[in-house]
């Protein structure tokens, strides 16, 4: 069986790395799609994957407009050559409308419930899969499920933290160190949103530094203020997760980043206008903590940093979360594989889910 999946954020290629690398074993052809928007060449390039790209991910609002034609173009000449039996995404209009046009199934991942991108592919999907938690009533196409996107990497059957990270960030075994994280805001979803403020960043990291805890700042493709350069993460993008799993705080406007965090069990602030429902799941265990702006921020992080054994009692919560998720990828794998069999059976008996704890 031939599947394409189209790629749109490097956390995208994590969440279907396993997933494409166990299909791969079990003789099913894979072929990525994607934009040069961050990180994705490198990660695709790193796991071996085969793919193409389709050039660099537009940003003005014109350049996005141009690209739906643009990109839907290229989608159409390389699934024509290709000929997937199925396509798989976390959301893509491409693959969808692609997908649709070719009469094949589209199966859609969905977790963040943006009604803009959902309205341009949901039409074109045959399933959409999503967590439980979800908000968004998507109708007779969707798929709940008991866990999240970020356990289809970082759920302890497929990820182990390796220790040269100490390494590769040049510090201290024993030496403290927060991992920040700051967002362009080009996104179409971040539009009108905000996090923190200059001004706030400046704060936080006085504070961090005065409390002897190094820190580290990884951010999407825009340029730091000078005074803050000194600061960058300089690890290879593959490393991040361990960097995060090893860190004594996570805090950030980066919502994907503050949910990997939290399911490796390192305590995590969140701070933006925009709400995710996977990170306010994870708020219930005391893994996430979530904020619309600067207040209470430092509070939070004194209470954490004040906390006896804090390591161990956050390990404590990630390990009730798990408890309580089932394998995705596992569940996934089935899915796709038995398609659209498996649809059916999860309409007709949702907890078939189950199986794959």
């Amino acid at each position: 069986m031939r599947i394409l999946i189209d790629i749109g954020h490097p956390a995208h290629v994590h969440i279907f790395k396993n997933i494409a690398t166990e299909l791969s074993k079990r003789k099913c052809e894979i072929l990525f799609t994607t934009r040069d928007k961050e990180n994705e060449l490198y990660l695709l390039e790193k796991y071996g994957f085969k793919y193409i790209s389709f050039g660099e991910n537009r940003k003005s609002t014109l350049g996005k407009i141009l690209g739906l034609f643009y990109f839907n173009i290229r989608m159409l000449i390389v699934a024509l050559k290709f000929k997937p039996k199925i396509f798989l995404s976390h959301g893509s209009m491409y693959a969808a409308q692609i997908a649709w046009l070719l009469r094949r199934a589209h199966i859609s991942l969905e977790d963040s419930g943006n009604e803009e991108q959902i309205r341009l592919y949901a039409p074109f999907t045959k399933a959409i899969v999503t967590p439980d938690f979800l908000p968004n009533n998507l109708g007779q196409k969707q798929i709940r499920y008991k866990s999240n996107h970020e356990l289809a990497y970082l759920h302890p059957n497929y990820f182990k933290s390796d220790n040269d990270i100490i390494t590769y960030l040049n510090i201290q075994e024993d030496q403290p160190y927060a991992i920040l994280r700051f967002v362009s805001w080009l996104a179409t979803h971040d539009s009108g949103q905000k996090g923190l403020t200059s001004k706030n960043k400046e704060e936080l990291i006085n504070y961090l530094t005065s409390k002897n805890i190094r820190v580290f700042i990884s951010t999407e493709r825009h340029k730091l203020p000078e005074k803050l350069k000194k600061y960058s993460i300089k690890i290879p993008p593959d490393k991040m997760h361990d960097a995060l799993a090893k860190a004594t705080l996570y805090i950030g406007e980066g919502a994907t980043m503050a949910s990997e965090a939290g399911v490796l069990g390192t305590p995590s602030l969140y701070v933006s206008t925009i709400e995710r429902c996977y990170n306010i799941d994870q708020e219930k265990y005391g893994l996430v903590f979530n904020f619309t702006d600067f207040n209470g921020v430092l509070k939070k992080v004194e209470e954490i940093l004040s906390l006896d054994n804090a390591s161990i009692e956050f390990q404590k919560r990630r390990k009730k979360f798990l408890n309580d998720k089932i394998d995705f990828t596992s569940f996934f794998i089935w899915f796709v594989e038995n398609w659209p069999k498996s649809f059916q059976i999860m309409k007709e008996d949702a907890d078939y889910q189950y199986n794959f704890k």
